[in-house]
């Protein structure tokens, strides 16, 4: 019980939380740019492997097992470390002197992005498939081509499917962000490192982390709920 009485929970939410309400904001960019980015890569990449063109599908075969078969982290340091090194020296054989460098919230938006979008780009494929392939020909009977038969008739009606699933990856995106700390973004996770390193306030302030993460996560996800709710009741 006087382990407990020694926790200083007053001090750190005087000092950790106004740093994580500042951290807010990196968290709300990351997430958002890289689900804009997850989302339009993903519908490229379902409309891609729908193509009649092999190479295509071949190609994006080969670009999703190797994306889907490295972890996300590993991916981020790649991108923020390794990146700018391999243009550098491509740029040096031709005789160019470059010092190419990533910024680190735009590498852990386009981490986050290349990641979940070649994720959703199965359930963006699913959902296109499952639509009756009737509605497709009745469109092409109607003097539709074949793209806008796509994007006019079959993508709206896929999109009941998509919706749900892509506010599941949306809630997991917000809690991958905690991953960018490894990229030097100062985001929740590295701003509570920091602090907890300093004042050694270890229990308090990975508690108040976890109340942050909370509180964007919960209410996101009852959001996707109502919206899924009102697709299913139209």
């Amino acid at each position: 019980m006087n382990a407990f009485s020694q926790l200083q929970f007053a001090k750190a939410a005087e000092f950790l939380v106004p740093s994580l309400i500042q951290g807010f904001s990196v968290v709300i960019q990351a997430t958002i740019f890289g689900f804009l980015l997850a989302t339009i890569l993903g519908m490229v990449i379902a409309i891609g492997r729908l193509s009649n063109i092999k190479i295509i599908r071949g190609f994006l075969y080969v670009f999703l097992e190797l994306i889907r078969g490295t972890p996300l982290l590993v991916q981020l340091v790649y991108i923020y470390y390794v990146v700018p090194l391999l243009f550098n020296l491509i740029a040096s054989m031709f005789g160019v002197k470059t010092d190419v460098q990533i910024a680190s919230l735009t590498a852990g938006i386009f981490g986050l992005g290349i990641n979940y979008g070649c994720y959703m780009s199965e359930v963006i494929r699913a959902s296109i498939l499952s639509v009756d392939k009737g509605q497709t020909e009745a469109a092409l009977v109607l003097g539709f081509g074949k793209y806008q038969a796509l994007f006019r008739i079959v993508i709206p009606q896929a999109l009941r499917s998509i919706v749900p699933s892509l506010g599941n990856y949306l809630v997991m995106m917000v809690k991958d962000t905690s991953l960018l700390a490894y990229v030097a973004v100062s985001e929740l996770l590295l701003r509570t490192q920091n602090f907890a390193s300093q004042t050694f306030l270890t229990i308090e302030s990975y508690t108040y982390l976890a109340i942050a993460y909370l509180v964007i996560s919960i209410p996101l996800s009852h959001l996707i709920k109502f919206v899924e709710y009102k697709l299913n009741n139209k």
